[in-house]
């Protein structure tokens, strides 16, 4: 079964496999590619990988660090792809992990769009229902 995505979505779907491409994971050789839709741009990006595991950044990490620098703050839509997860993987070999969840948090809504290639569309919400959200005292204040 094919998922379903938003039609209007479907081209970060394309961004992220192109994204995919890029990937250094000599180690892993699982490529990865995220893309991520802010301020009507797209930002791409692929995962990094380190001889010291500890030390390499996911694809969405790497995305979502690109579209911060270039001062786009509040994620519109968000794309994966894992391409080399064998046919029949388990959903949660193809998933964004939780440290890229919780970073896509800091600038997505409960409501963003997370398209998965080859699992679905969720909202950022149905992937990370318990999001740690800080409130500052000066943030708080201004609401």
């Amino acid at each position: 079964m094919t998922p379903e995505f938003d039609p209007a979505l479907v081209h970060l779907l394309d961004a992220a496999r192109a994204a995919s491409r890029q990937a250094h994971c000599p180690y892993s050789r699982f490529h990865v590619g995220a893309a991520i839709l802010a301020g009507g741009r797209v930002f791409t990006g692929a995962n990094v990988e380190n001889a010291s595991y500890g030390l390499t950044i996911c694809a969405e990490r790497t995305a979502a660090f690109a579209a911060v620098l270039a001062g786009a703050v509040r994620f519109e839509a968000v794309a994966v792809t894992c391409p080399d997860a064998p046919a029949g993987s388990p959903t949660s070999a193809m998933m964004p992990c939780g440290a890229c969840r919780q970073v896509l948090a800091e600038f997505a809504q409960a409501d963003t769009p997370v398209l998965v290639d080859r699992v679905g569309q969720f909202t950022l919400a149905e992937l990370l229902p318990l999001a740690f959200r800080l409130v500052r005292e000066d943030s708080a204040q201004e609401s």
